[in-house]
Formats: C-alpha cells, sequence, structure tokens
C-alpha cells in the first residue's frame, strides 16, 4: 500500500487556503507543550491558532496538571507572527475509561491508542464546529511512535462528519521533531517520559525493571 506524503498534503492545503488578507482560524489538539512547540511555530505562520488542551487519557491528576501549565507557559512566552490562544477542555477521566474498556491489556500503539486518538480528536472536531473555526488539527503526529497514516484518516473521517476541514500533516516530517526537541531544551520545557495514560506509564515502567 503507497503510504501519503501527509506533510505534502498540508502544504498544499496551506497554499490553497492560507492565503491573503484573511488569517484563518485553526484549532490544533494538543496533546503536551514539548509536542506542540515545532507545531505551532509552523502554523502560526499562516493561521490564527487556537491550541486545544484535551486530553482526559493522562495519569495521574498532577501529571495532567503540570503539562497542562507547561503548555500555557509556552504559548505566553513563544513569539509568533499570527496570535495564539489556549482552550482547556474537560479532563474527564471516566469517558476515557469507557473509552478503552475492555482494551486495557493490549499493547501500546494499537486499538487502545486508535480509539484514545478518536476521542481526542472528535472532541477537537465537535469544538471547532461550534465555535466557527476553518480548519482543525492535532500535534499527535510530530511523535515517531504515533501512527500518522490512523491520525490523518480519523481526522478525515470526522471533518466530514462535523463540516471542518482537517488539516492533514505528519509534523515529525523536515526534522519537526528535531526542531521540537530543540525548543523544549530552549524554553525549559518538563518533557515526559510516557506518553499520557496509566496504561503506558505501566508498559514503560515494565520495560524498565
Amino acid at each position: 500500500m503507497n503510504r501519503i506524503n501527509y506533510q505534502r498534503v498540508m502544504e498544499e492545503q496551506i497554499r490553497q487556503y492560507a492565503k491573503g488578507e484573511n488569517v484563518p482560524r485553526l484549532l490544533l489538539h494538543s496533546c503536551c507543550g514539548p509536542c506542540s512547540s515545532y507545531c505551532i511555530q509552523c502554523l502560526s505562520e499562516f493561521f490564527s491558532v487556537t491550541v486545544f488542551y484535551y486530553n482526559p487519557n493522562i495519569y495521574p491528576p498532577e501529571e495532567y496538571v503540570l503539562r497542562a501549565g507547561e503548555q500555557e507557559r509556552f504559548i505566553q512566552e513563544f513569539p509568533v507572527k499570527h496570535p495564539v490562544s489556549f482552550v482547556e477542555g474537560a479532563y474527564d477521566c471516566a469517558r476515557f475509561y469507557e473509552t478503552v474498556r475492555g482494551m486495557e491489556t493490549l499493547p501500546e500503539g494499537g486499538k487502545r491508542c486508535f480509539a484514545c486518538y478518536r476521542l481526542r480528536l472528535e472532541e477537537t472536531a465537535a469544538y471547532a464546529k461550534a465555535h466557527g473555526f476553518d480548519f482543525f488539527t492535532t500535534t499527535l503526529t510530530i511523535s515517531p511512535l504515533k501512527d500518522a497514516q490512523k491520525l490523518n484518516e480519523l481526522g478525515a473521517e470526522l471533518g466530514e462528519k462535523y463540516n471542518v476541514r482537517y488539516l492533514f500533516s505528519d509534523f515529525k516530517k523536515k526534522d519537526g521533531y528535531k526542531r521540537s526537541t530543540e525548543l523544549s531544551r530552549e524554553y525549559g520545557m518538563y518533557r515526559q517520559n510516557y506518553c499520557g495514560c496509566v496504561f503506558s506509564l505501566r508498559e514503560r515502567a515494565a520495560i524498565q525493571q
């Protein structure tokens, strides 16, 4: 199966829609500050960006608070061409656990993660529709450990469902992930060593034993 180069697709979308005097509004789902750093740098050149921090999967609660705080701090400190703002979604852990019920023992990177992708992307699409955004997308494609093909398939599906343009992406391309690590160091950001949920935390702990 031929894999789509979503970086090129994004560049074509930007050429088509993000031009002229009217700056499009984009809702960027963010998993954490470090992953958002390069995405914000890239997207704020062409869009008025609102970072949507919706991550009910994160465990424990103090980890959630720490990551949300780092996200807000980065937005406040990072210089951008077009405005970047912050919106925090509901920290509804019960919704996450209901979403992945029956998949608790599956390995990281499989069906449980896909269900989590859908949960967070659907909330983002719904928010984008309700608040009149021109586009939505996610920082998740910047991670080498995330399935960009699946994320973009879900984004396209949800964009059609909610009638909001989905901005395709593969932010790790063109050294995007490398740049995110550089920005993280430059801004002294906290970088977690597990994806976020209790299951990924347990899996990481088992590997380290």
